[in-house]
């Protein structure tokens, strides 16, 4: 099956032609007769997603995976990871046990609940933790778990961070007060990425760059941010693509009003107002976002950054920060998680595994 396309992103470069699929699988990039004015990029690859189209992850049910799932296809994201921010453990345990073994479902993020009480966000300080072994191995026993996000500066952290590296998943930074000498000294012990940068952490001053000016100048680490024109400013991310373009990752940072109409909505258990594009607590801190992965790409894009770029970003970074080849890409020989859009930058098609999802 072709695609009809006019080019096709693969490994970051614009291949003219059209793409041809058959049983799943991209067979072939560069055939003639493509059409005039769509590109075809790999499936958008979301690390942070509490929710979506009314679905709040920490309560999901499996019937509610599979509606969100498919309203974030339609949407381009071809794999996630359903996010679970800090709650009970008797929570998390059972969120973590109703993670379904799908090929969009790429494994559970927890994010918490080991995090800096200076730095949390929309984190319950009642449930917030310190570090604690066993507690961390029940959490990563309870479901497939692929990223934690703890302050590696906590007493204690260090171990958790071992614990945790040593099975093979991703350890993130975030919700952190950790100094310069932490942050170091936590990603040359294994944490490897930073989430929402700037966001929820220790601010960067000329004399203290804290954790962000740490992984804004470690070629070994990545980072994500939420270019939602809310959480950081133009400014802002032009400075992060400036340091760490080629390791910066889009994510959205979704809550359950993503994809839904201004109104009230569920985030890890508290009632949240959205209004005018912005979810907030009753007390004004922001609760995630409504943000799509496509309006991300976007955004990044309308701040100067190449359309090349800022796919990149929502596709191949966040792949090679889980360390997943498969995922991000669109080759000869790779799975058929594929967006095609338009010249405006709309989605003209969605395709899983070669399966259609959306047509305009």
């Amino acid at each position: 099956m072709k695609l009809g396309v006019e080019a096709a992103l693969v490994r970051g470069e614009l291949v003219h032609g059209d793409v041809d699929i058959d049983g799943g699988v991209v067979t072939a990039v560069g055939l003639p007769n493509g059409s005039r004015g769509c590109i075809a990029v790999p499936g958008f690859v979301d690390l942070q997603v509490n929710g979506y189209a009314g679905v709040d992850f920490l309560a999901a049910s499996r019937g509610d995976y599979e509606r969100a799932g498919e309203a974030l296809l339609e949407g381009g994201v071809t794999a996630y990871q359903p996010t679970f921010i800090t709650a009970p453990e008797e929570t998390l345990l059972a969120a973590l046990a109703e993670v379904p073994e799908t090929r969009q479902v790429i494994g559970a993020h927890i994010e918490g609940p080991f995090l800096s009480p200076d730095r949390l966000g929309m984190h319950s300080a009642t449930q917030r933790r310190d570090p604690d072994l066993e507690l961390l191995q029940r959490l990563l026993d309870a479901g497939r778990v692929t990223q934690l996000t703890l302050a590696p500066e906590l007493p204690g952290a260090d171990a958790l961070i071992s614990a945790t590296v040593a099975r093979g998943i991703v350890v993130a930074a975030g919700h952190t007060n950790a100094v310069a000498e932490e942050a170091h000294a936590a990603f040359d012990l294994g944490v490897s990425t930073v989430v929402h940068l700037f966001n929820a952490m220790r601010p960067f001053r000329s004399r203290d760059p804290g954790i962000a000016g740490v992984a804004l100048t470690r070629r070994d680490v990545f980072v994500q941010l939420i270019v939602d024109g809310r959480h950081l400013a133009d400014e802002t991310v032009r400075l992060i693509w400036a340091a760490a373009g080629d390791r910066a990752a889009l994510v959205t940072d979704a809550m359950s009003g993503a994809g839904m109409s201004a109104g009230s909505y569920q985030f890890g258990g508290l009632d949240i107002e959205v209004a005018d594009g912005v979810p907030v607590r009753e007390d004004g801190v922001f609760a995630g976002t409504v943000l799509t992965m496509l309006d991300a790409v976007r955004n990044l894009h309308a701040l100067g950054i190449p359309f090349e770029e800022a796919i990149g970003a929502a596709t191949t970074v966040p792949a090679r920060i889980l360390r997943r080849p498969d995922l991000g890409v669109l080759e000869p020989g790779g799975r058929a998680d594929i967006v095609v859009l338009d010249d405006r930058l709309e989605i003209a098609q969605v395709l899983s595994g070669g399966q259609a999802y959306v047509v305009a």
